[in-house]
This record gives C-alpha cells, structure tokens and sequence, in this order.
C-alpha cells in the first residue's frame, strides 16, 4: 500500500479531490480528509457534518463526507475530519497525552510512509486553515491518486515549505496556540498571495 497525500488551501477543492478518489475507486474507507474548522460557511450540513462549519460545502454528500466529525488534535487545534487518518491521529494524540507518544497528525501520517518533513509541512498547513487529504492505494493504483490529488489544485509543498521557513518555522510544534479564525483567514490571504524570495 502506497499512501498519496495534499494539501489544499480550500475545502471545495478538497471535496473534489475525495471525490474524484471515490469515483476512480478508492474506497470511502482508504481515504481521509482533515481541516480547520471554519473558513466562513454556514452551518448548513447534514447527519455528522451539522454543526462543523463546513456544511455549505459539504452539503448533503455521501462516502467519505458524510462521516465529518469534529475532533481537537494538539497544536492544530478543533478540526473536521474523516477518515483512517483522522482515526488514527486521534487515538495517537491520546496516546501522547496519556504517555508521553509521538504526536497525532505527524505519527499518524509517517506511520503510514510519508515522509516526516512532508508530514511536519502538512501538519503546519492545516494548523494554519488548509484542508489535508490523504489516500492509501495498492502499489499499481498511486499514479492514479497521485494525478486526482494534483488535479485538484493541491498545494506544492516544496514551495509552501518554503513560505513557512522564511517566517524562522523549523517543524510542526503541537505546543503551538491555536490560531484564531481571523489569523487562519491572514494566513489563507499569505499563501494565495506568496512569491518566493
């Protein structure tokens, strides 16, 4: 198994990407969607979604999107997630609390083989109000989620990388405050409008 992972700085263009993954076949079960709470919308969606701030987007979508739930990961703060990843996150966050573990979000994903430094990236990006989407795939199907996640506006990471250690950021930091909706909504302005030195 091969675990294809993006970032995007929106959820509607995290919504097509799950669910393009979904229409190509990749099971609701072998995908996962994390994301700040937030951006704005109404709370206008339905069943485990209502009340997550996303439901304008989400609406009344099935597969993966009708299981949105709300969970608080360390140093990301309040979320909207579904998924293996957010699963998985959730159970290694309380792990850390109760026993001094590895981190949820960056456990989680380097345990299911992407990189650490891509995985600190990540973390950050959804502490600062992106959306994370993540799929595992047989070895034969990759290319095909790898092309779906970049077709769907992902972020470049390298680049994102980048934005973030001109600012002095070194790794994800789960000590970190929680940002408020308004620093989420500078930060959102920040990566649309960044231009590397």
């Amino acid at each position: 198994m091969k675990t294809v992972t993006g970032l995007y700085d929106n959820y509607a263009d995290a919504r097509a990407a799950v669910t393009a993954l979904e229409d190509a076949g990749v099971p609701s079960s072998d995908i996962s969607l994390v994301g700040r709470n937030g951006e704005g919308e109404t709370n206008a969606g339905e069943g485990a979604a209502a009340g997550a701030g996303i439901g304008a987007v989400v609406g009344g979508a099935g597969g993966l999107l009708a299981g949105l739930g709300m969970l608080a990961i360390p140093g990301v703060g309040p979320v909207v997630a579904a998924g293996w990843l957010a699963a998985t996150a959730a159970g290694a966050a309380a792990g850390a609390v109760a026993g001094g573990a590895a981190g949820g979000i960056i456990g989680s994903l380097t345990s299911a083989g992407v990189d650490e430094d891509e995985a600190h990236v990540y973390a950050e990006g959804v502490r600062r109000g992106g959306v994370l989407v993540s799929a595992r795939v047989n070895d034969d199907r990759e290319d095909v989620a790898r092309s779906i996640i970049n077709e769907n506006r992902a972020i470049d990471i390298d680049a994102r990388r980048a934005m973030y250690r001109e600012e002095g950021w070194e790794r994800f930091d789960e000590t970190s405050p929680d940002l408020t909706e308004e620093e989420i909504a500078r930060e959102r302005d920040r990566a649309r409008n960044y231009r590397p030195l």
